[in-house]
């Protein structure tokens, strides 16, 4: 018997994705079944379809079975997959509005969006965890679900499950790097530091050579590392260091803002029309057994997404840096790729250094071991070691030890279900830092929490 590997949120729009990964590497793993749970069980049996269509096309052996309740999708699982998103993308565009109503750029993860996901997200995936810590306690979780760092120290400080977080913004930062100097990932090694949405690249080795300095004096250079036109030169030089793209929701507040009420909508509602109809879609071509055309029509829609990706915030300014890869299970970066090289390393296969949510164990001196940062790691058999980062930078020492505050005040808020912590964690939380406006933040998102 080959290794279960289980996905909690399989009616999600990634879940293809992770089925042709987890195909791809079905002799890595030792994998023999994967099983979808999800709330919404026609989403996931359009999932499950469109996934049996995927491997059918590659020629795949890789079994895909739909559990109807989730003690039977996690029992004995090798790995358990959790990608939920608690009340779904209506919760995501109602946040967002609420966040743009109020002043504050309207995005999933960070400011009030991010709060109120963090509020409605937390509970769930720890009942989740102690589910899977009663029924598979060997299993490793591979936590997606977002604000990935902060659900993950959740889970970590409730449970005692085996958990790693993981997030494709580090990998996709360091990919671009790689383009933009025209070097394989073997030849360029980058020191990374932070937490989930919310880290930076220090330095940069390019065959074993110290060349940051050089880049950071190169304009063409950091502004070809993103795909759209999000920070300044002078703003990366300032720092001496390299943002991820999330930064951009901090440093560039009142521009994401401008330009999301320029166009009257955030990327929730981008998204929202995007997907209108596409699992109808799906369901139609599958049921008349057209996989074929549902794979193209998936393809389409994916394409269409990524490639509007931060543009409504950045004014739509591209970039040199657009993606190269047009087949999206062929993209070298994504949630299927970390995913994948995170579950092959943990098999023993071979060790990888990857960038992941994980506990800090001493790798960044400011942050309480037991804390969730995001840190490069060594990954091997049934382990992982993060490396030893010391201090943070001290151009964003203030902002880490902050935002890890707020994480923690908002799991505390989310498990006891007080306002008067939730709007604790708002003040604590540098995208909000106002008492006045939380209760009615608060009580207006919390319709959906």
């Amino acid at each position: 018997m080959g290794r279960k590997i289980t996905l909690i949120g399989g009616g999600g729009v990634r879940t293809p994705l992770v089925i042709f990964g987890i195909h791809e590497a079905i002799n890595a793993l030792d994998a023999d079944e994967l099983v979808l749970f999800d709330p919404d069980m026609e989403r996931a049996h359009v999932m499950a379809d469109l996934g049996r269509a995927l491997v059918t096309n590659e020629g795949g052996t890789l079994r895909i079975r739909q559990a109807a309740a989730i003690e039977d999708a996690v029992a004995e699982a090798d790995f358990v997959l959790n990608s939920i998103r608690v009340g779904g993308l209506q919760a995501r565009v109602h946040d967002e509005r609420v966040s743009l109503a109020h002043g504050y750029p309207g995005q999933e993860t960070t400011g009030p969006g991010g709060v109120a996901m963090a509020l409605r997200t937390v509970s769930v995936a720890v009942a989740q965890a102690k589910l899977v810590e009663r029924l598979s306690p060997k299993a490793w979780i591979i936590n997606f679900t977002n604000p990935a760092g902060l659900i993950t120290q959740a889970i970590k400080h409730n449970s005692n499950v085996k958990i790693v977080g993981i997030c494709d913004t580090p990998s996709e930062l360091l990919h671009q790097i790689n383009l933009a100097l025209g070097a394989g990932p073997d030849e360029v090694r980058c020191d990374y530091v932070g937490l989930n949405h919310l880290g930076w690249v220090r330095r940069i080795h390019l065959r074993g050579q110290d060349v940051t300095d050089q880049l950071l004096s190169d304009d063409d250079f950091l502004r070809r590392i993103y795909h759209v036109s999000l920070f300044e030169p002078g703003l990366i030089r300032a720092l001496r260091l390299i943002p991820t793209e999330y930064l951009y929701f901090y440093y560039s507040r009142r521009r994401a803002l401008d330009n999301q009420r320029k166009q009257n909508r955030t990327r929730g509602a981008e998204i929202e029309s995007l997907g209108s109809n596409l699992f109808t879609r799906l369901a139609q071509h599958l049921r008349e057994g057209d996989g074929t055309t549902a794979i193209n029509a998936y393809v389409d829609y994916l394409n269409a997404r990524s490639g509007t990706y931060m543009k409504l915030e950045g004014e739509g300014d591209t970039t040199p840096s657009a993606p190269e890869q047009l087949d999206p299970f062929l993209a070298a970066t994504g949630y299927h790729r970390i995913a994948l090289e995170v579950m092959t390393a943990l098999c023993g296969n071979k060790p990888r250094r990857l960038v992941v949510n994980t506990r800090n164990a001493g790798s960044i001196a400011e942050i309480d071991p037991d804390d969730i940062v995001e840190v490069p790691c060594l990954i091997g058999r049934d382990s992982i070691t993060p490396e030893p980062c010391g201090e943070l930078p001290e151009a964003v020492r203030g902002l880490v030890l902050a935002v890890k505050a707020y994480e923690r005040a908002a799991i505390e808020a989310a498990l006891s279900g007080s306002e008067l912590l939730a709007r604790k964690a708002m003040l604590l939380y540098p995208a909000i830092g106002e008492w006045e406006p939380s209760q009615e933040l608060l009580e207006q998102l919390i319709i959906h929490c």
